[in-house]
């Protein structure tokens, strides 16, 4: 019983702790992309859709393998009235019935339809090609919204501990404004400010404990993890990259960019396409072989010559002429439809460049942030160790103490949030030119 006893505490230990290993995953950033992508509805959608494209191609390249059909008819036939006289002549006497046997087999393969086999084989491995950059760029998407909100949790992540070290300057704070008050240094005033600002960073501590639950939550989603894991971060990447000429981003977006890739190929498509339209006024040529089985015997398997196999060949041209004056309207508005194309590039090709200079600014003006809120964290340490003495030695009243306290730390947050931020606009960045893991 004793070591039952034992056995049952040690679970009781062991089961919270088995529980709580459960419930919480380390990831760093890549390895959070990698996860996301590997569990992504949408990217599997997206790869259906690929398979789908495919599987068409496929369906296309089979349309110019030769048909083969073979049929197999029996015939029953009731002849009640088996006699035919015609102009007085010695009448036909039909059996009262009949049974035939009919078989037929037949090849037949287009030899030249004016090159519209090949061009709808041409035009669905473009599209198939369509599809494959959809899914390229699904994964980018997929990958943006896990690095946004992986930054966002860092963020919370990096604001609770800056306010972990407020609460705990503040509760230090308070103990020695209730020593000096004890002393009659200070008036229960000071005591009661220093009470609320430790209430409101409190409270300041409980949002963002809050908010962090949110993103905790949105980024088990995105993960494809169990709703209730508590993700633990690794400090991101967020050392300062130098930036090269805004030319070279936009060179890597025109060349990166999944969707001007896909408008190349659906003007390609399109160019397929006014040869394909063009086509139908060319004529068109097949060959194919016919063999037939008659055995009108009623037996099933008859007697020699009781049946006859008739074979076939032929050729077949055909010119559908009508076509040489009504089809130049089709071309026509094929024509109009690549144009459209080559316009819409223009169209995103502006938005390109406008998007990559925006991301590439903020980029920049993330960095001077930097810069100007080191110096402010400075400025606001010597002013914070300044007052803490002045208040120290009766000098300085309880609201400059905590004034200068709390610029320390809201500049510290900044910090944080500029440091992730700027990390995150180098991201955005990237994604503008169309690959974000460069």
């Amino acid at each position: 019983m004793i070591n039952q006893s034992i056995k049952l505490s040690l679970l009781t230990f062991l089961v919270p702790g088995i529980l709580y290993a459960q419930d919480h995953k380390k990831l760093s950033l890549q390895e959070a992309i990698a996860l996301g992508v590997e569990n992504s509805k949408n990217l599997k959608l997206s790869k259906n859709k690929v398979d789908e494209a495919i599987a068409k191609l496929n369906i296309v390249k089979d349309n110019v393998l030769p048909t083969a059909k073979v049929s197999f008819l029996y015939n029953h036939a009731e002849i009640p009235t088996n006699s035919l006289s015609i102009g007085g002549g010695d009448p036909i006497h039909l059996p009262k019935r009949a049974d035939a046997f009919v078989g037929t087999a037949s090849v037949e393969e287009l030899i030249y339809g004016g090159g519209k086999l090949k061009y709808a084989e041409e035009s669905t491995r473009l599209l198939t090609e369509v599809a494959r950059l959809d899914a390229d760029k699904d994964k980018e998407e997929i990958s943006y919204a896990i690095i946004n909100t992986y930054y966002s949790l860092f963020k919370v992540i990096q604001s609770k501990k800056v306010i972990a070290q407020n609460l705990e300057s503040i509760d230090s704070q308070l103990k020695q404004s209730k020593r000096f008050f004890e002393q009659g240094i200070v008036t229960k005033n000071d005591v009661l400010r220093f009470q609320l600002q430790q209430a409101n960073v409190l409270l300041t501590d409980m949002e963002a404990e809050n908010n962090r639950k949110i993103i905790n939550y949105n980024l088990d989603i995105l993960l494809g993890l169990n709703e209730n894991t508590e993700i633990e971060i690794t400090e991101p990447d967020v050392a300062l990259k130098a930036t090269t000429p805004l030319s070279n981003y936009l060179d890597m977006g025109f060349n990166g960019r999944q969707e001007l890739k896909q408008l190349d190929l659906q003007n390609k498509v399109a160019d397929v396409n006014i040869k394909s339209v063009k086509a139908n006024t060319l004529p068109t040529v097949g060959v194919g072989a016919n063999l037939y089985y008659i055995n009108p015997s009623g037996k099933f398997i008859p007697s020699t010559d009781q049946y006859i196999m008739p074979m076939t060949l032929g050729a077949n041209v055909s010119w559908n002429i009508g076509n040489l004056w009504t089809n130049k309207h089709k071309v026509t508005d094929a024509r109009i439809q690549q144009k459209e194309i080559g316009l819409q590039k223009e169209i995103f090709s502006d938005q390109v460049k406008t998007e990559i200079n925006r991301n590439y600014q903020n980029y920049q003006l993330s960095l001077n942030k930097i810069k100007v809120l080191e110096t402010s964290i400075t400025q606001a340490t010597e002013n914070d160790k300044l007052l803490a003495s002045k208040y120290k030695n009766n000098v300085a009243s309880a609201i400059d103490r905590i004034d200068a306290e709390t610029l320390l730390y809201q500049a510290k947050i900044n910090l944080e949030l500029a440091k992730a931020d700027a990390g995150l606009a180098y991201y955005t960045l990237l994604k503008s030119t169309g690959k974000i893991s460069q």
